[in-house]
């Protein structure tokens, strides 16, 4: 896939892993990325300029992935502004740190995680589709390791993350031969995440333990969930897959 002159949509677009892919995606030569945000409008609006400088047309727009209009209303933006939409990256995603407690699942934390990071992720590629389909694009979703093993932040994340890796491979199927959909599923990453919901202490303890059991002994940047979602949009004969990027620990579990 050129991606010289296309026009991609970045949920979640500002901050961390959305960052790193709408910057690797201007690098490459797309003539215009959209920054998509919910909360983070200063990040969005940051960033947007950031590759505007790098000679895209980066452009940060709100709306909540979890409200069916609002997506719709971006795609149609989108396409009646550049006239087409190439690339799809589904990253908007947000969790609760309650981790395996199954009484602190409440209804709450169950609508909230699974209505951005799931239904957020449909909502998206159902809207995007006709104009993917004429562009012979691509969809790339940003799943996680919790989506593959109980663990992780919460249990309803880790519901959220298996959910969009079988809607992966359901729309790959469902949107086939014109537009691919591939998955990546980091594992540990070094985010803002765990620093602004727990404490950094909290955060860097958990980064040095995870990256000592890790065979890279490293934990993922956001950089390199960026490198394979590149990968992906490079791979022309290649959808409904899910990569895992995790420095090789889940071959240690």
């Amino acid at each position: 896939m050129e991606l010289a002159g296309t026009v991609a949509i970045v949920t979640g677009g500002g901050t961390g892993i959305g960052k790193a892919v709408s910057t690797a995606l201007a690098r490459a030569g797309a003539r215009a990325v959209i920054v998509n945000y919910a909360r983070s409008r200063d990040d969005a609006e940051a960033t947007a300029k950031e590759l505007t400088d790098l000679g895209s047309e980066g452009v940060a727009y709100r709306a909540d992935v979890s409200d069916e209009s609002q997506v719709k209303k971006m795609v149609d933006e989108t396409v009646g502004r550049f006239g087409r939409l190439d690339v799809l990256i589904n990253n908007a995603g947000t969790t609760r740190y309650v981790f395996m407690d199954l009484e602190k699942q409440t209804e709450e934390v169950w609508d909230e995680i699974i209505g951005t990071n799931l239904k957020g992720t449909l909502y998206c590629t159902r809207a995007a589709a006709p104009h993917l389909k004429a562009a012979r694009g691509a969809v790339v979703n940003i799943a996680s390791v919790a989506g593959h093993r109980a663990g992780g932040s919460s249990m309803t994340y880790g519901l959220s993350k298996a959910g969009v890796i079988q809607l992966t491979r359901a729309t790959a199927l469902a949107l086939a031969p014109e537009v691919r959909v591939n998955a990546v599923s980091p594992g540990q990453v070094v985010t803002r995440w765990p620093r602004e919901k727990m404490s950094p202490e909290w955060a860097e303890e958990t980064e040095a333990r995870m990256a000592a059991s890790t065979p890279l002994r490293a934990n993922a940047s956001a950089g390199h969930v960026a490198q394979a979602v590149m990968g992906f949009l490079a791979m022309d004969f290649v959808t409904g897959q899910d990569l895992i990027v995790d420095g090789g620990k889940s071959i240690t579990y």
